[in-house]
C-alpha cells in the first residue's frame, strides 16, 4: 500500500473503528480479492465489531497497492458513503489497475530480470508470515574487523562496507537496527542475550547478522562458528539457541533469521570447468582476502554427524551462511564480501516480489559464478511459511 494511503488510514483509525460496519464488507472484500476466505474468518474471530475493524485495518495495509482503492469501492457498495468520502477528502478515487503480481511458491527464478520488480505481492495468511508491525522487528548487526594481536586473526578490510550496506538495507525494510562493532566473545554473548530478552510481542520477526572471521566447530544442530575479537569461538548453534521457542517466548511462531558472513573452514574450492562467455580477469583475485583462520580445530572438536532422531524441533528459524561448511568465504578489500555484496544487490532488486528462500537461491547462483576460487552460500531452513520483507 502507498505510504499516503497508509497515513490516511492511520489518521482516521479512531473514526473507522468507531463507525465501520464490518459485517457488510465481508462479501465485497472477498469478491474483489482484497482478502481470502480464511483471512476474513480470522478477522471475524478477533472479537467485537471494533476489534474486527481494528484487525481489518491492520491487515488491509498488507494487501498491495490496490487495497485502498478497493476498500473505498467496498465502502460505497455497502452504503458507507460518508466514511468513503471522509477518507478521500478532496482527492479522486484512485484508479484500480490490473491485479498485482502474486509470487508462485513453486517457481524457481533463473534469470536476473525475469520478475517485474515494481509489482507488489499479495499476502496469503496460510502461506506467508504476517508482517504488520512498525517496526517489523529488531535487527542486530555485529561487525568484527579488528582482532587482538595474539589471536593471529587478520584485519577484515572491507567489512565496514558490508555493515553499511546491510544497515541501510534492513532499515529500509522497516527493521529497528542496532550495530555493534568489534566485540569480544563475551560481549557478543551479552548482546545476543539482551536482544533475546527484549519484548518481541509487538514485532513480526527478529534478524541477526554476524560479520567476522569464522571456523569449523563441533555441532549437533547448526555447523560453523564465528570469532570474537579476542579469538573466542562462538558456535552458530549457540547464537541460534538464544532465540528458540523455549529461550525467547515472545518470538514463538515468528521467523528468526540469521545471516553469517564468515568462513566455515579453510578449504579453498577451485570448482570445475563450465562453459563461460566471460573468463575471469587475471587481476581479479589481487584484492581478495579470505575470512578463514590459520587455526585448526582442536583435537576432539571436529564436526559430528547430525543425530537427526535426537534433535529438538527448531521451528521458524533460517540460518544463511556465506559459504559451504568447511570452506573459505571471500572478501574484496574494496567492494566488501562476495556474499554481502550480492545479498544486498538481490534484496534491492527483488525483495518486493520474491520470498526469502528464492532470494537466497539467486544469491547462491550469482556468488557461485564469481572468481577463480569458488564459494557457494547456503542455508538451513526451518521456516514453516514463506517470508517476505516489507519494502
Amino acid at each position: 500500500m502507498d505510504e499516503l494511503h497508509r497515513q490516511i488510514l492511520t489518521r482516521n483509525r479512531v473514526r473507522l473503528v468507531t463507525s465501520l460496519q464490518v459485517a457488510d464488507l465481508w462479501d465485497p472484500l472477498l469478491e474483489k480479492g482484497v482478502f481470502t476466505g480464511d483471512m476474513i474468518e480470522e478477522i471475524r474471530s478477533a472479537g467485537t465489531r471494533r476489534d474486527q475493524a481494528r484487525q481489518l485495518l491492520i491487515d488491509l495495509e498488507t494487501r498491495g497497492s490496490q487495497a485502498f482503492a478497493l476498500f473505498i469501492h467496498c465502502l460505497k457498495e455497502t452504503g458507507q458513503h460518508e466514511l468513503a468520502q471522509h477518507l478521500l477528502g478532496k482527492n479522486e478515487l484512485p484508479e484500480i489497475e490490473p491485479a498485482p503480481f502474486v509470487p508462485n511458491p513453486d517457481y524457481i527464478p533463473q534469470y536476473p530480470n525475469d520478475i517485474p520488480s515494481k509489482k507488489e505481492k499479495i499476502w496469503d495468511i496460510e502461506q506467508d508470515y504476517p508482517m504488520k508491525f512498525e517496526p517489523c522487528g529488531f535487527c542486530l548487526i555485529v561487525n568484527n574487523m579488528e582482532f587482538d594481536e595474539g589471536t593471529e586473526l587478520s584485519y577484515r578490510k572491507g567489512s565496514d562496507i558490508d555493515r553499511q550496506k546491510l544497515e541501510n538495507r534492513f532499515r529500509s525494510f522497516h527493521f529497528e537496527v542496532l550495530v555493534k562493532n568489534n566485540l569480544k566473545g563475551s560481549e557478543i554473548y551479552q548482546e545476543l542475550q539482551d536482544l533475546a530478552a527484549k519484548d518481541h510481542s509487538k514485532r513480526d520477526c527478529c534478524l541477526v547478522v554476524i560479520l567476522s572471521h569464522g571456523c569449523e566447530t563441533r555441532h549437533r544442530k547448526f555447523p560453523g562458528g564465528v570469532f570474537g575479537t579476542d579469538g573466542i569461538r562462538i558456535p552458530v548453534e549457540k547464537i541460534v539457541s538464544y532465540f528458540d521457542g523455549t529461550s525467547c517466548p515472545s518470538l514463538r511462531g515468528k521467523p528468526k533469521l540469521f545471516f553469517i558472513q564468515a568462513c566455515g573452514g579453510d578449504q579453498k574450492d577451485r570448482g570445475f570447468e563450465v562453459d563461460s562467455g566471460s573468463p575471469p580477469s587475471p587481476n581479479a583475485e589481487q584484492s581478495l582476502q579470505s575470512d578463514a583462520t590459520a587455526i585448526r580445530p582442536e583435537a576432539g572438536d571436529m564436526d559430528e554427524t547430525d543425530a537427526v532422531a535426537s534433535l529438538p524441533t527448531f521451528s521458524d528459524i533460517l540460518v544463511s551462511y556465506s559459504t559451504f561448511p568447511g570452506f573459505v568465504s571471500w572478501r574484496d578489500k574494496v567492494m566488501g564480501t562476495w556474499y554481502v555484496e550480492t545479498l544486498d544487490e538481490i534484496l534491492g532488486s527483488h525483495a518486493g516480489t520474491l520470498d526469502l528462500q528464492n532470494l537466497l537461491l539467486r544469491v547462491a547462483n550469482k556468488v557461485s559464478s564469481k572468481g577463480t576460487y569458488k564459494q557457494i552460500p547456503g542455508y538451513f531452513n526451518f521456516l514453516r511459511k514463506r517470508f517476505f520483507f516489507r519494502t
